[in-house]
């Protein structure tokens, strides 16, 4: 079991920047791809980026060149850092971790902090 604990969600101004941190109950780096997800009010949850296990990163289009995926071993924490924050990037957002292996596949998520970008 792996338990993922999200932070740093809060209320911005457009164009404000804030640093969303996962912390997971243990070392799954090595081994996990971490994602971050989101869910806006009536709408399905997507992915906004993921950083897997060798460090390769992947974004949403829409997020591009303004989050950045991150991880500090050390800490067992992965960090999602976003920058020109505009109201339609409000929203709870979640933290993933998952690996497939031969004998299943593992997913875990976190319980969510909410992001609201308003003036």
């Amino acid at each position: 079991q792996v338990q993922l604990v999200e932070s740093g969600g809060g209320l911005v101004q457009p164009g404000g920047s804030l640093r969303l941190s996962c912390a997971a109950s243990r070392s799954i780096f090595s081994t996990y791809t971490m994602g971050w997800y989101r869910q806006a009010p009536g709408k399905q949850r997507e992915l906004v980026a993921t950083l897997t296990s060798v460090g390769r990163t992947n974004y949403a289009e829409s997020v591009k060149g303004r989050f950045t995926i991150s991880r500090d071993n050390a800490k067992n924490t992965v960090y999602l850092q976003m920058n020109s924050l505009q109201p339609e990037d409000t929203a709870i957002y979640y933290c993933n971790a998952d690996r497939s292996t031969m004998s299943g596949q593992y997913d875990y998520w976190g319980q969510g902090t909410q992001v609201t970008v308003s003036s």
